[in-house]
């Protein structure tokens, strides 16, 4: 019963993008802390080859349980591993810039625009996370 709400609709979705989000600005963090230190590499993951995984695993739903939910099965890839306590991130080196005197490849711009991107992703997640929540909320009290 408890799995099937919370397997329902769009909350399993929203789950794995929030995760992806969350560990995605650790990197990001990560990457910011380290704009002056000698050699270092800022780490990323591919967006793009998230969202079609996550495709693949909704269109793989449907085809499984329709519209009616039911489990999101992700399969790992070379940058995220999924298990059972969610997804972790392979990060691998993503400087496409000339590099620093110091040996350092930091473009301060492209960071700032990946925070600010991948900001919105995780509140707009969390934002329809609440929704879904709240309609939840009120069919378990039986009130509209």
């Amino acid at each position: 019963m408890i799995a099937g709400l919370s397997n329902a609709g769009a909350i399993p979705v929203l789950e794995r993008t929030m995760q992806f989000a969350g560990q995605r600005h650790a990197l990001i963090v990560n990457n910011i802390a380290n704009f002056s230190t000698p050699e270092f590499r800022p780490l990323d993951v591919s967006v793009p080859a998230f969202q079609k995984q996550l495709n693949e695993a909704i269109d793989e739903r449907r085809t499984r349980h329709g519209n009616r939910g039911g489990e999101l099965r992700m399969d790992s890839t070379s940058e995220v591993e999924v298990n059972a306590h969610g997804i972790e991130l392979k990060p691998t080196a993503s400087g496409e810039n000339l590099l620093f005197h110091d040996q350092n490849d930091r473009d301060l711009e492209r960071t700032m625009q990946h925070m600010v991107e991948n900001f919105t992703l995780y509140r707009s997640a969390a934002q329809f996370m609440r929704r879904e929540f709240e309609t939840l909320n009120m069919a378990i009290r039986e009130r509209l």
